[in-house]
């Protein structure tokens, strides 16, 4: 599975938790905020004037050994 910039940030964490630090990275060092748990990935790149195609290339990267089992 890819992330997208649709998927909730909190859901790809949970799923992928080495992508917390691509999330701080990029500048969203604050994952376990409540605005996390319901925002998207695309909206909260918007909210911190992050690139969204940088950020999402970045995390399917650091997830690219756990989907090609």
């Amino acid at each position: 599975m890819l992330i997208t910039e649709n998927m909730r940030i909190s859901e790809v964490v949970e799923q992928y938790p080495q992508t917390v630090a691509i999330f701080r990275d990029h500048g969203m060092g604050c994952l376990g905020c409540a605005a996390a748990r319901f925002e998207n990935i695309g909206q909260g790149a918007a909210a911190h004037g992050i690139d969204i195609t940088t950020l999402i290339n970045a995390l399917n990267k650091a997830i690219e050994n756990n989907t090609s089992d």
